[in-house]
This record gives C-alpha cells, sequence and structure tokens, in this order.
C-alpha cells in the first residue's frame, strides 16, 4: 500500500472522539474488549477442566499432559495469525478477516459449552485457533492504520488498546472462572461464547461511522489468476494432510507427544521462513530490509518475555491449583481467580505508562531499552515465585501474596513490550506485508508457546527453584544483552522512534 492511501485511510477516519484519539479507537477498544472476554474466560478454566477427574466434570487428562496441550494450544492460535494476515493483505482485507474470526471464535466456544467428550474439545480448538487468526493481528493492524507515522499519540493509542484488551482479560476469570470452577464447566464456556457475539455486534454497528476505510484495503491483492493457483494448492494441501492424518493414527505415528514435538519444530522454523521471505521479497525496499533487521532481536526478546508470561495460564495456574493456599483472610479464592492479576495490574497501570511515554517524548527509552526492561521485569518475576520454595520448602502451601507479586513483576514488563511492540511492528512493517507483520509480532508469542509445551515437563515441586531459576536467570541475561546492543539496533530502524 503506498503513502498516499495510508494517508488516506487516516484521513477517511475521524481523528477525535475517544479520549482525544480517534473515533475508529473506540470500536477496536470494545471488539477486542469482547473478544478477550470470552479467549480468556475460556482460557481461565481449560487448563482445570483438562486435569479435573470426569466426576467433577473434566476431561481426566494427565496433569503434565493438560500443561503442554495448554501451551500448544496457545501456540496454534497465535501461530494461526500468520494465515489470517495473509489473508487479510492478499484476497479479503482486514475488516473481513475480523468479522469472520469473531463468527469462528463464537462457535468454538458453543462446541465446548455442550457437555461432550474429548472431541469435541478438539473442534473447539479447531475453531478458536482459525478464528483468533483471523481476528487478533488484523484488528490490532486496523490500530495502525488509523494514526498517522508521525502521530505522537500512536503509542499511546495502542496502550489504551492494550487496557481494553486487559479490561476484557480481567473480568473473564472472576466471572467464567467463579460459574465454571463452582457451577460447571460448560456452563462458563457459555458465558465465554455470548462474550464473543456481544464483540460482533459492538464492530458490525460502529464500523461504518468511526473507521472509514481502515480495514477496507487489501494491501497486496492476488490477481484472479494468481487466486486459481493458491486455492488448488490450498486444497491440495488439505487432502494430502488429511491423508497422512488418517495414516499416522491408527499407526502410532501421530501422537500427543511427536504432535508437540512438531509445533515445537513450527513455532521456530516458521517465524525464520518469514523472516527470510519478507526480506528478499521484491516488494521489500531497501529501507523496509534495514527494518526488518532491527525487528529480529526485538522478536527474539518478545518470545523469550512471553515464555514467561503465558506460564501464568499453565505453569502457575498449575501452582495456584496445587501449590497455594486458597484460604486467606476468611475468603476462599479460585484459583482461576489468578488470572485476573494480569490485566487487573495493566488496566491500573497502563494509564501511567501511556502518559509516561507521551509526557517524556522524545526523551523516552528506544524501542529496544523498553524491550530489554521488560525482559528484566520478566526474569525477575520467576525468580520472586522460586522463593517460596526456598524459604519453606516444596512441601508447604504457599502464601497467595507471592503469586500476586510474580503477576504484578511480569506485568511491570509487560507494559513496557507488548504495546510498544504492537506500534513497533506497525511501523517496522514492508508496507506489502503490513497485516502480515503483525501476524509474525504474534508468532513470538506462538514460537513462545511452542518452546513452553517442551519445558513444562520437568517442572514439578521438588524441581520448582532450578525451573523458575533458570528461566528466570535466562532473560535477566538476555535483558543486559539486548541493552547493549539498543544504539546498534536504532540505527537499522533507519528513523523510526
Amino acid at each position: 500500500m503506498s503513502g498516499l492511501n495510508k494517508q488516506k485511510i487516516v484521513d477517511s477516519v475521524p481523528q477525535t472522539g475517544f479520549f482525544g484519539h480517534p473515533k475508529g479507537l473506540f470500536t477496536l477498544f470494545f471488539t477486542e474488549f469482547w473478544e478477550r472476554f470470552s479467549y480468556y474466560g475460556m482460557r481461565a478454566i481449560l487448563v482445570f477442566y483438562m486435569y479435573y477427574e470426569v466426576s467433577k466434570g473434566g476431561l481426566g487428562l494427565d496433569e503434565t499432559t493438560a500443561l503442554a496441550i495448554m501451551s500448544v494450544y496457545g501456540s496454534l492460535v497465535y501461530m494461526s495469525g500468520i494465515i489470517g494476515g495473509w489473508l487479510a493483505d492478499r484476497i479479503f482485507g482486514t475488516s473481513r478477516a475480523i468479522f469472520y474470526g469473531g463468527i469462528f471464535i463464537m462457535l468454538g466456544h458453543i462446541a465446548l459449552a455442550i457437555p461432550g467428550s474429548l472431541s469435541m474439545f478438539f473442534v473447539s480448538m479447531v475453531l478458536i485457533v482459525i478464528g483468533t487468526g483471523l481476528l487478533k493481528p488484523n484488528v490490532s493492524s486496523v490500530v495502525g492504520d488509523i494514526y498517522s507515522e508521525e502521530d505522537n499519540r500512536r503509542d499511546a493509542g495502542f496502550s489504551i488498546f492494550y487496557m481494553g484488551i486487559n479490561l476484557g482479560g480481567f473480568l473473564a476469570p472472576l466471572i467464567v472462572g467463579a460459574v465454571g470452577m463452582k457451577i460447571n464447566f460448560h456452563l462458563g464456556f457459555s458465558i465465554a461464547a455470548i462474550g464473543m457475539f456481544f464483540g460482533l455486534l459492538v464492530f458490525i454497528f460502529t464500523k461504518k461511522n468511526s473507521l472509514g476505510l481502515a480495514g477496507t484495503y487489501v494491501a497486496n491483492p492476488l490477481s484472479q489468476e494468481e487466486k486459481k493457483k493458491v486455492f488448488t494448492i490450498i486444497g491440495l494441501c488439505a487432502i494430502i494432510l488429511a491423508i497422512l492424518i488418517a495414516i499416522a493414527i491408527p499407526t502410532g505415528l501421530l501422537t500427543v507427544d511427536s504432535f508437540i514435538a512438531l509445533i515445537g519444530i513450527l513455532g521456530i522454523g516458521i517465524p525464520i521462513v518469514y523472516f527470510v521471505v519478507m526480506y528478499r521479497s521484491p516488494k521489500t525496499t531497501e529501507v523496509e530490509q534495514s527494518r526488518i533487521i532491527a525487528y529480529i532481536p526485538l522478536f527474539i526478546a518478545s518470545v523469550m518475555f512471553w515464555a514467561i508470561q503465558e506460564q501464568g495460564s499453565t505453569i502457575l495456574a498449575n501452582y495456584a491449583d496445587k501449590r497455594t493456599q486458597l484460604e486467606f483472610a476468611g475468603i476462599h479464592i479460585s484459583p482461576a481467580w489468578f488470572q485476573s492479576l494480569n490485566p487487573l495490574f495493566i488496566i491500573i497501570l497502563a494509564p501511567v505508562f501511556a502518559w509516561l511515554w507521551v509526557k517524556l517524548g522524545n526523551r523516552q527509552p528506544t524501542i529496544p531499552k523498553k524491550f530489554s526492561l521488560g525482559l528484566l521485569f520478566a526474569g525477575l518475576s520467576f525468580i520472586v515465585i522460586l522463593l517460596p520454595a526456598y524459604f519453606g520448602g516444596d512441601d508447604s502451601l504457599v502464601n497467595p501474596l507471592w503469586l500476586v507479586l510474580s503477576y504484578f513483576i511480569v506485568v511491570l514488563g509487560e507494559l513496557c513490550l507488548s504495546p510498544v511492540g504492537l506500534s513497533a511492528t506497525t511501523k517496522l512493517a514492508p508496507s506489502a506485508f503490513s497485516a502480515q507483520t503483525m501476524s509474525l509480532w504474534f508468532l513470538s508469542n506462538a514460537a513462545a508457546q511452542a518452546i513452553n509445551a517442551q519445558i513444562v515437563k520437568f517442572y514439578s515441586p521438588e524441581t520448582e527453584m532450578l525451573y523458575f531459576g533458570i528461566i528466570g536467570g535466562a532473560s535477566i541475561v538476555l535483558s543486559i544483552i539486548l541493552f547493549m546492543l539498543a544504539p546498534k539496533i536504532q540505527t537499522y530502524m533507519k528513523g523510526i522512534k
């Protein structure tokens, strides 16, 4: 998309109307709010649904297997963003991708809401993976479309948008978690489906008057001949994949363990391929190539950060269920409620960080330095959570305030890295790969969770000090390296700050 078209989109969007930001931010804020409500509500109870006994309404899976599947699920959700970004860039644009994605997500939660078996669980996985891949990277990409590249409100706008994500993430575990854990898992999943329905309503009825042309352009459309070729390839690949699965499952070649290993390979391999394809594309200019090189260390840092942050829904969720004192100050705490801590702290602190970046203006830390701070806090959050075992041993229940502190520290890192990463991605993205580069950003989360699926097997109460110490220490070391390289990385950004 040319610079002229980008400016045309910005001009079509009312530039005031939502806390001093473009009016379209309202639509995107609440669409993402309800989508995240549905996703985080489902996720708050999903791991417990998998490993709780059948007599308690669960699927009765092995705990370690459930934790690995949870990570694989998260990896696939973000990995599918590459497909969603490509479809938006080449076929139907970001606005339609958001709408179709919401439909798939809602159907996925409806599938979970139907009392059934493991097969229904896997059907829901497929639907939610496809839907989130279509919706999540593209709604973030549209946020970038409603601001010009020189607009100083851009980072603050992403911080506000990020607060909407976390407002949904805060309420969902409290509501869905309470219903799902105390009454019935499937009723909890039903509430998640209703949340996505509300998100679709907001998007459909407000986009016309608030988003203008944002999301309507196809950045790099396929020709009719290319479409025929692509659809033929997709059809053939689907047939071949179905045949391979039909052979692999009965013969024992495709098992849970082998599938987890495959996701690990894809989680690391796909981003590498995408970086190479974008860099070597004739549609990528020399300046854009330099920016891609600058983006690589930021991507690696993001993988390290999310590898820690995403364990809040796996290892720390299990820690809350098995290792934490849930009777505190006369209140019984549901283990699902701890999932609300991360978004709660973001809701409180996001306006502070948004104000801080605007207040500092040109004096604020560079993007690489913000990323290094994010890694530092992430590492410290794991160092903190190993202390209870150091002081009290691995056989006693832990005061829940230790978990609260760990979640708080990682949020400080998240606010230094995540909204800044979203904004940086829209700035550094090659024009021909705008939505796909946003998908690449979410692939850092996919890669992190693919790695987590391999390493969760090493966690146990007996090994938790070593587990948290090694991962936390690695993040701190990487933060120091990134901080030292920050000036060099900045030169490759070619004017982007």
